[in-house]
Parts: C-alpha cells; structure tokens; sequence
C-alpha cells in the first residue's frame, strides 16, 4: 500500500467516527429518556474527534477536515496532492458514516433532523451564518497550529483540537449547526438529500480555516520555529 493510499485511509476512517459519532449524537437526542441536549451533542463532538485526531497523527496528521487540509496548504505544510487525496478520503469516510447511521439507527429519529445535516437558523440570515462558521473555525485551525503545527507546543495529542467543538458548538449549535468542517456537512446531507444552505458550511469553514492558517504561519508561529 502506497503511502499517500495509507494516509488518506486514516484520513477516511478519522472523519467517518466525527460525522457517524456526532450525527448519531444528535438522533439520539430524541430517543426515549435521553435529556443530555446540546451540550451533550458538543461533548460527544469533542471527544471523538479528540480521539481520533490522536489516532490518525502519527500517520496522516489527523486532519479529518477539508478546512484543516487548505489551511495546511495555503500554509505550504501540506502538498495538493496530498490536499486532494486528503479531502476525498475526508467526503468518502463522511459519506460511509452518514449512511451506516441510516441503517442502523431507527428512521423516525434519523428523517426529521435529515441524519444530522446542520441547519440555519431561521432568524439569521445566509451571510451571518457564513461569518459564524468562519469564527468557529478558525479557533478550530488556530488550535490545529497552536498544538499539532508548533514544535514548542506542549503534547495534548488532539485533545487541544477537538475540546474546541466543546465551546464552538454550545455557542455556534443552535444557529448554523457549528459544523466547521465541510465533510461533516457534506456526508449526512448527500445521504439524507437535504442541501438547504449547504454552501455555507463550505464557504464559511474555508474562510476562517485560511484566515487562521496565514495568522498563524507568516505572524504567530514565524519566531518560534526559529
């Protein structure tokens, strides 16, 4: 197996336990006593992705997010080759997890929250959302090169990243969804068919997702790697 194959299969299995994990989060919300709300979806978010970052590093990098992946290569640590494989093995995996939710997860609490796809919110309008996703992902990426890019870092496996969909998603979940990550948006709305706003969740993310990378790369890391 290739090593650009063997990477981009981490890439795949990391992102398809955030999008199967977290979209099931948010079914099961609505079975039976479960009361945990949203602050239990932001835990379940955060923590699997927490461990799967620190699962895929050592072999990937642990991207497991097209935004992560073009802030890495606006920031010329990442090759576009690499960015591609990367990206199509993040949609594949999201793909994967949205439809084993579908089967295995009971259809009265998958179809009416279209298996997880995050929404706008119907008082805020197209170009709000796109600028709350940008915020939320770019403490998302600046973590990514606080913790994972910065040599100086102290070594918190992904945990330094994933915690941030702890507070994104508590502020950012009832309002755009806080997806930050165009693969979890893409995965569930290509399996349930809902694309209401979709382009949001891939504008948005990418904004902040470069914003942060260039912060990062040319202003705050540039003295510590000296």
């Amino acid at each position: 197996m290739s090593s650009l194959l063997r990477r981009s299969l981490a890439e795949a299995v990391g992102t398809f336990g955030l999008v199967f994990i977290g979209c099931a989060s948010v079914a099961s919300r609505y079975f039976g006593e479960a009361n945990y709300g949203l602050l239990g979806i932001a835990m379940a978010h955060a923590i699997v992705l927490s461990v799967m970052i620190t699962a895929t590093m050592s072999i990937s990098g642990g991207h497991l997010n097209p935004a992560v992946t073009i802030g890495l290569l606006v920031a010329r640590r990442a090759t576009g080759r690499t960015a591609a494989a990367y990206i199509a093995a993040q949609l594949l995996g999201a793909v994967f997890g949205a439809l084993l939710l579908r089967f295995l997860w009971p259809v009265n609490l998958t179809r009416a929250i279209s298996l997880g796809t995050p929404a706008i919110a119907g008082n805020i309008v197209v170009s709000q959302a796109i600028g709350i996703e940008a915020v939320l992902t770019f403490f998302l990426v600046s973590a990514v090169f606080g913790t994972c890019v910065n040599p100086n870092a102290p070594k918190v496996g992904g945990f330094g990243v994933g915690l941030v969909l702890l507070f994104d998603i508590m502020v950012g979940g009832n309002l755009t969804g806080a997806a930050m990550n165009p693969a979890r948006a893409f995965g569930p709305a290509l399996v349930s068919g809902q694309w209401v706003g979709h382009a949001v969740y891939w504008v948005g993310p990418l904004l902040g997702g470069i914003i942060a990378a260039l912060l990062w790369e040319h202003v705050l890391l540039k003295s510590s790697e000296k």
